[in-house]
């Protein structure tokens, strides 16, 4: 039998040890680290992705405060027009009574 899987039988099928663990040290060796190299990038992936989730989280919570702040400043502003709006009104009321005396 050619190849490297040949070289295990000789004789008349009987299995060769130094031939076999050749085999295991050559192939096997390969095969069990990518094996290892895969589990270990899936674990990093998650661990990207969770990160990402949390960066996310972060975002989500700090454009929440940031409208938060907005609309609390917004409504100080209103709040503040409104009354400044009514102290002018009353400025011009007074300013109008004035003008009516001196006619």
């Amino acid at each position: 039998m050619p190849g490297t899987f040949g070289k295990l039988f000789e004789k008349g099928g009987k299995m060769d040890i130094y031939n076999l663990t050749e085999v295991i040290a050559n192939q096997g060796f390969p095969i069990a680290l990518s094996i290892l190299l895969i589990f270990r990038i899936d674990k990093f992936m998650q661990e990207i992705v969770i990160a990402q989730k949390e960066g996310y989280r972060q975002i989500l919570e700090n454009t929440k405060e940031i409208h938060h702040t907005i609309t609390s400043l917004n409504q100080q502003n209103r709040e503040y027009y409104s009354l400044h709006f009514s102290e002018v009104q009353k400025d011009l009321a007074g300013v109008k009574v004035e003008l009516g005396k001196i006619e």
